[in-house]
Formats: C-alpha cells, structure tokens, sequence
C-alpha cells in the first residue's frame, strides 16, 4: 500500500528482480503521471532510462507491440514533455510520429511497475532508471523496496475482506435496511454490502453486485445506466421481501475517477468506451469481481439470483463457490446519450442486451 501512495505523490519506489531477493538488481520506477522536469533530467543522467508502458497504449500509438503486456523505449533523447505526451492520449497533439523509437519487450520488472501504477489509479505509465546500487539508494533517502514476487503475490492474491462496522439503515424502498463496511486487510479500497428489506439465507438471494459509479449514482449523468441499475436494484429487492446490493469501490470499470473522467474526453473525440481505455492503456475491464464472492460468502450466503446482464459476473461468483441459481436481467436506464455506450457493451464485452 506504501508504495502506491508513493507514487501518487510522484516519490520513486525500488523494484527487484525476481529470483534472487534482496541481492537482485534494482530498478528506480516512477509514475510518468506525477513525474517532475527535475526528476526526469536526474534520470536522463544515468543513461539507461526507459520509459514503459503497456501494451495496449503501445498499439493505440500505432507501435508494433505484438501482444507483449509491457514495452520499453529508450528515453534517451525524449524530453519531458514528450514522455508526457507518449503516456497521455490527451497530450497526444503535436506529438512527432512514435515509430521511430526503439522499443523492446518488458519483463517481470515493467510488469510489477505497471501493476502498482494501476492499483494506485494513475496512468499505466512508468519511467524507469536500472540502478546497481537502487537498494543503496533507496536507504538513504527512505525509499519503499519491493521484489517483484511480493508485487505477483499481492496483485494475485485477494485480500481478506474484514468487516468493519455494520448498521440499521432505513431507506426509500425499504424501512428495514443494513450497511456492511468491509477494509481489506491491505489497506486498499473499502467495499460495501447493503441488506435491503429482510434477507433470507435458507433461499437464493436476490444480489446485484454493482460498481461505483460517481457520475451515474449520484450525478445522474444520462451517459451510462449505472444510476437506474442501481436504483432499479433496490426496488426489486425491496419489492421480493429482501435482497443485497454489494456496493464495490471499482469506479470506471476499476481505472477510478481520474482516468474514467480521461475516458470520457477520449469519447468526445470519437473512441467508444473499450477503445478510449485502450488508448490510456488499460484493458477493457480491471475490475476484480473476486472481490463480490468473498463478501457473500463473509455474508454467509451461498446461492444467489443476480441481477445482471453480464455473463463474466456470474462465471466469477460460480468460479469462487456461489452458486447463481438464476441470472436476473436488468435493463434499464437507456437514452439517447447511453446508446452507443450500450451497444459497445454488447457487442465487444458480451453483455446480454436487446
């Protein structure tokens, strides 16, 4: 979790090879993101730095990534502003044409880097400094040390969700309501599970596993159908007597607010939604739907009807021990701002629309 916040604060953190612990090479990563002019002409110093990013922002420059997750690009020669522009679809204007950069494959290194860029909600973007002497450095100047199987593990594994607090709550569609506070045990986003009307364990449960979305659930933005799904939730729970609402913190399919609000103005110039996350470098879905079985199951629930209209939902809960007796669709909330939005959700990531 540390280092995630020191990237955010645009700080460097130390990544080691794998295979040989503390005793492997180290690498100086940053986030381009929060990369200062300062930091960058130290970097350019060593001669070795590399800019990195993913695959999918290697394509959308029109590189040839060949499938690769991470590429790496020498940035010798490359000033500040273009590494910015290189990371940054929005800086995109101007830019000199990309194809003549060398680039090479990332390896376990770029790919750990990438993954805490991600976990922190920045660009997927890393500038990197290789360093003999990075573990030195990082000592004495306080910087965090990983390996890059402590990256793999904690990326790969699901932390423990733990509960919070919990509390009546009486709302619109039902005077009987409860609030479930779940923190995972790495410090990272708290989830929430909310019991609507009264629910019934010896039954499958009416559940709908929704994420986070800022613009729709509360500014009722007319470019999703995230606020009328959600709502519409509610009142079919209320209206079957009881059901849970599992309120997951994975706001723009998991990229956070920052970079969905980035999406967006991508969409203004024409991208759809899959399109507009690739550019930025993100795949179509981050989104950790693990997340949603182990809080049922906290909850002790084991057969639910989810409400959805997305497949991949309903593999992930049968995948981790659910038992998902009946797939409740959910279509609602679609305008004439959503339609195209809506159809790219079903034609490229299989949701199940008319």
């Amino acid at each position: 979790m540390r280092a995630r916040c020191d990237l955010r604060l645009g700080l460097p953190v130390v990544l080691q090879g794998p295979g040989q612990g503390s005793t492997a090479p180290g690498v100086l990563v940053l986030a381009v993101e929060g990369l200062s002019e300062a930091r960058h002409r130290a970097a350019l110093q060593t001669g070795g730095a590399e800019l990195v990013l993913t695959g999918a922002r290697a394509t959308a420059l029109g590189l040839e990534a060949g499938g690769a997750a991470t590429v790496r690009l020498s940035a010798r020669g490359l000033s500040h502003a273009q590494v910015l522009q290189l990371a940054d679809p929005l800086r995109e204007a101007g830019m000199a044409a990309p194809r003549a950069l060398a680039m090479k494959e990332g390896g376990a290194v770029q790919a750990a880097g990438i993954a805490l860029v991600k976990a922190a909600q920045l660009l997927p973007a890393l500038f990197c400094v290789p360093m003999a002497d990075a573990k030195t450095v990082a000592l004495d100047q306080g910087l965090t040390v990983l390996t890059v199987e402590e990256v793999q593990a904690e990326t790969a594994l699901l932390s423990p969700h733990l509960p919070v607090s919990a509390a009546a709550l009486p709302m619109a569609v039902s005077a009987a309501g409860r609030v479930h506070v779940f923190r995972p045990e790495d410090g990272g986003q708290e989830h929430y599970a909310i019991e609507v009307g009264t629910v019934r364990r010896d039954a499958p449960v009416l559940v709908r596993l929704h994420s986070a979305c800022f613009t729709g659930d509360v500014l009722g933005s007319l470019k999703c159908d995230c606020g009328p799904q959600l709502q519409a939730a509610m009142a079919a729970m209320a209206e079957a007597g009881g059901g849970v609402l599992l309120y997951l913190n994975q706001e723009g399919r998991g990229i956070g607010l920052a970079n969905k609000m980035r999406a967006y103005a991508l969409q203004e110039r024409g991208l759809d939604t899959v399109e507009a996350n690739h550019h930025l470098g993100f795949e179509d879905d981050e989104r950790d739907f693990r997340i949603g079985a182990a809080l049922l199951s906290r909850l002790g629930i084991g057969k639910v009807r989810l409400m959805t209209n997305n497949p991949a939902k309903v593999a992930m809960l049968d995948a981790h021990g659910l038992h998902v007796v009946e797939r409740v669709p959910l279509v609602v909330g679609r305008t004439a701002q959503n339609a195209g939005y809506l159809a790219t959700k079903a034609r490229k990531s299989g949701h199940l629309l008319p």
